[in-house]
């Protein structure tokens, strides 16, 4: 007989989901609470409850404390929350120069860590092979066995999808052939996705303070190249997905003097993309006109890289004053194109630096200087950086994975 309608199963998984994603949103929240938020009866709540604090899924932390002098009267609120340790996850992201794994909880905490440079010359084969041999590493070194793994989720930047080997269609990239073979060498579930998507999440669930209200970012990863991911109500827009490298041909500059490959005048990627920076540095450097980067490369421009740009910079370098300026007033264009286009609550910014070591902070307030000279200070205060350090990347990953296979299932293994 065909069946109709959402099945007990279903409709478990679906309340036990939305307990997850409230407790993930709002921290430590009370069984009464949940049961307003999600318009259930409290005794539903709490069997729904009760079963997942025996899975040790969730756990009672306490009472509620009253911020008032004198407690209401009645039944006192016990505050549950997830335990964040009923399973850890390992992430893995493969960027354009890192290849990233470690270990976290459920909260994003870290807990161990493995990075390998990407060269030009690094084969796949050698990041496969980092990849196997750290997940066994990471699990050996915590004394963890396969039941206490969430499992793998692996962040792949765009970039990368040809030099892996992966088919990409329409914009949308195949895994399937390397989640198979994941799967075979680590008896783990395994979970791809874009790195860009898994790092616009992980600065939403893995924020140490809590904040119920904050639901929908505009994500900015700056690299070789520059990927733009919008999300809503906590998840990317499907519309966004998997195709994050539009922003590269948005136009900011109709105005420039050079044509990219694209045959686009002005673009992203001709104008604020570090080779772009380097090109128009290039392009001016001579011992009269940048004299600090030219002692600094002995006046050899092919080692002209971000962190030299940084250092003439800030030793006061004219023209290379004038044009990291002129780029950080093109950013600031993009940036207030991006905000009023997507309407977010926050836009966040990843990899808005010119070296690994440096959070180039004084970078950083003078981007949101020339983004208040043109859209204003409310656009401004919009502006913040990634929480996810340059060590953690594989927090992509780990992002990834929890929200598929425990927040998106409701705390269950399998099905």
């Amino acid at each position: 007989m065909e069946q109709h309608g959402i099945s007990k199963l279903d409709l478990k998984r679906r309340n036990r989901m939305q307990v997850l994603k409230i407790l993930k949103q709002r921290g430590p929240t009370s069984r009464i609470d949940i049961a307003g938020m999600l318009e259930l009866t409290r005794a539903a709540v709490t069997i729904i409850t009760n079963e997942m604090i025996e899975q040790g899924i969730i756990q009672e932390i306490g009472e509620y404390k009253h911020v008032t002098e004198k407690a209401p009267r009645g039944r006192k609120k016990i505050l549950i929350d997830i335990n964040h340790h009923y399973k850890f996850a390992i992430g893995v992201t493969v960027e354009d120069d890192v290849v990233s794994i470690g270990l976290s909880t459920l909260a994003g905490d870290v807990l161990d860590k493995r990075n390998c440079p990407i060269k030009p010359t690094t084969e796949r084969r050698e990041i496969f092979e980092f990849v196997e041999r750290s997940v066994k590493e990471v699990m050996a070194d915590n004394c963890l066995d396969k039941n206490s793994i969430l499992g793998i989720g692996i962040g792949i930047f765009p970039t990368m999808y040809q030099r892996l080997e992966i088919e990409v269609s329409d914009g949308a990239p195949d895994y399937s052939k390397l989640r198979a073979y994941a799967q075979k060498q680590t008896a783990l579930p395994v979970v791809f996705d874009n790195s860009v998507k898994g790092t616009a999440m992980a600065n939403i669930d893995f924020l140490k303070t809590k904040d119920p209200n904050r639901r929908n970012i505009a994500f900015l990863q700056y690299g070789s190249t520059i990927h733009f991911v919008v999300t809503n109500l906590n998840d990317p827009i499907v519309s966004y997905d998997n195709r994050t490298g539009f922003v590269d041909k948005m136009i900011i500059d109709p105005n420039a003097s050079e044509r990219c490959s694209c045959g686009r005048r002005g673009c992203v990627e001709n104008e604020l993309t570090p080779q772009a920076l380097i090109r128009k540095i290039t392009a001016v450097f001579s011992k009269e006109r940048t004299p600090v980067l030219f002692k600094a490369v002995g006046g050899d421009a092919s080692l002209i890289d971000l962190e030299r740009i940084h250092a003439a910079y800030q030793k006061g370098d004219d023209t290379v004053i004038r044009i990291v300026d002129r780029n950080l007033e093109l950013m600031a264009v993009l940036l207030n194109n991006l905000y009023f286009s997507t309407n977010p609550q926050k836009i966040v910014l990843h990899h808005f630096r010119f070296s690994a070591e440096n959070s180039d902070d004084a970078l950083f307030n003078m981007l949101k200087n020339h983004v208040t000279a043109i859209g204003g200070s409310r656009v401004a205060a919009k502006i913040e950086m990634s929480i996810i350090e340059d060590k953690h990347r594989f927090l992509s990953g780990c992002a990834l994975v929890i929200r598929e296979l425990f927040f998106d299932k409701g705390g269950f293994d399998k099905n």
